[in-house]
C-alpha cells in the first residue's frame, strides 16, 4: 500500500508544482505521512484517517508563517513603478487642451495635472497615478 501513497504524494507535489497557490503541498505532505503509517497498518481507513488529519495539521499550523514570509512581496513594475516619483514637466500641462508631457526616470510620459490647473514648463511635478497612458501628476 505505500507505493500508493507515494504515487499520491507525487502528484500531489507535481500538482503543486503545476498550480500557483500553495495548498497542494501540504496534502502530499500528508500522503507521505500516511505512507509511512502503512509500513505499520495494513489497514486502510487508519491510513486514510491519518491522511486527513496529517495534511489538516500541517495546512493549518503552517499557514499564519506562509502567509507572514510571502506577505508583501510584490513589486511595482511598468507603469505602477513611476507612481510617487518626482518629474519634469517638459511641455507645457495645459488641461483645456488635454496636452503635456513629463520625464520621470528617463522615460517621457504623456501627462495631466491631478488638479486641472495648467503647470509650466520645467517645473518639478510628482506622480500620483497612472491613467490609462496618462500620468496624473501634482505639483510638489
Amino acid at each position: 500500500m505505500w507505493q500508493i501513497w507515494l504515487i499520491i504524494a507525487s502528484l500531489f507535489f507535481i500538482g503543486e508544482i503545476i498550480t500557483v497557490g500553495f495548498l497542494l503541498f501540504w496534502f502530499g505532505c500528508g500522503a507521505l505521512i500516511a505512507m509511512i503509517v502503512s509500513f505499520f497498518t495494513s489497514s486502510v481507513l487508519i491510513q486514510t484517517i491519518v491522511f486527513v488529519i496529517a495534511s489538516t495539521i500541517c495546512l493549518f499550523a503552517t499557514k499564519p508563517l506562509v502567509k507572514k514570509i510571502t506577505k508583501n512581496k510584490s513589486v511595482k513594475t511598468n507603469a505602477f513603478s513611476i507612481i510617487g516619483k518626482p518629474a519634469l514637466v517638459i511641455k507645457d500641462i495645459d488641461p483645456l487642451k488635454g496636452k503635456g508631457q513629463i520625464k520621470v526616470d528617463s522615460e517621457i510620459w504623456s501627462a495631466e495635472s491631478l488638479d486641472q490647473t495648467p503647470i509650466s514648463k520645467d517645473e518639478e511635478v510628482t506622480v500620483v497615478k497612472i491613467d490609462g497612458v496618462k500620468a496624473i501628476v501634482s505639483k510638489k
